[in-house]
């Protein structure tokens, strides 16, 4: 009747994308921004500390910032609090009274509030454009792309994302930047999505500065494998100091990442130079 308390998984990397069947070219000049349900009410079902949760959240809040230095308009979708009987309709058969009975959850996340200049629709139904001025917006604006992050991806993300499609309205789901009830569940709404209606992208797709990191641990090793004075490969956890890495070339790679993670400094690298220790600090959410 109500919404399992969930559990967190591995969010989707590259390995996990599926095959597209369009090849449509994201553009800022035609794109919107979707931020969907992050309300408190529907991250609570997860633990507070849930460490998906923390990175799917901070990758949201990169695409956010992305999309205001591209002048990308931001929305929310956000479900009302005193919805009638009426107004939910088949959702009480099927979910219960939901967050009529949590008022105090209504709110969007602390870490995603919104904006002076971002626009929240009230959310009727699984789809954003049910009830909602969502289609006019876009296309007033201009905009016929549709950037879609947020929970929960099987239910209303792909349900926007189908029905963006029906209204000629591009639809990208942000693979990365979604959260669902399993990791099952997830990647079944990437399938769907990429196979009917839309493109299925990674956060580092959209955002250029990403392409600074490398993709993955094994990529990390092939890159500071050369800076090394050793003809022995370290192992993950040692200190690549003593394999000859110097502080010339780790102010190098740190001024390189800190376009991704902001935060980012040589002292951070110079604490834990091992591969283990750096690979935990550039996997984190994108951190323009």
């Amino acid at each position: 009747m109500t919404i399992p308390k969930l559990t967190g998984y591995e969010l989707p990397v590259a390995a996990d994308i599926p095959a597209t069947k369009v090849d449509w070219a994201f553009d800022p000049a035609r794109a919107a921004l979707l931020i969907h349900d992050m309300q408190d009410y529907f991250i609570n079902f997860w633990a507070r500390d849930d460490a998906m949760i923390t990175q799917m959240v901070e990758n949201i809040a990169a695409l956010r910032r992305f999309c205001k230095q591209q002048g990308i308009p931001v929305y929310y979708t956000a479900q009302p609090d005193n919805q009638s009987d009426a107004d939910r309709a088949l959702l009480n058969d099927m979910w219960g009274p939901g967050i009529n009975q949590h008022p105090e959850q209504k709110t969007i996340i602390a870490a995603l509030a919104p904006e002076a200049d971002d626009t929240v629709l009230v959310k009727w139904r699984y789809s954003a454009f049910i009830r909602s001025p969502l289609e006019q917006m876009l296309k007033e604006s201009g905009r016929d792309q549709l950037l879609i992050c947020g929970v929960y991806a099987h239910i209303g993300c792909m349900t926007t994302a189908t029905d963006a499609f029906m209204r000629d309205i591009q639809p990208f789901m942000v693979a990365d930047a979604l959260g669902d009830f399993s990791r099952e569940e997830h990647l079944a709404a990437l399938k769907y999505t990429a196979g009917r209606t839309g493109r299925v992208v990674l956060t580092r797709e959209l955002i250029p500065q990403a392409e600074a990191l490398p993709a993955s641990k094994a990529a990390l090793k092939a890159l500071i494998l050369p800076l090394l004075d050793e003809d022995e490969h370290p192992g993950d956890d040692e200190n690549l100091i003593d394999y000859g890495l110097d502080s010339v070339r780790m102010m190098a790679l740190a001024a390189k990442w800190r376009k991704v993670h902001g935060d980012l400094d040589f002292v951070m690298l110079a604490k834990s130079p091992t591969i283990d220790a750096w690979w935990a600090l550039l996997s984190r959410g994108i951190q323009p």
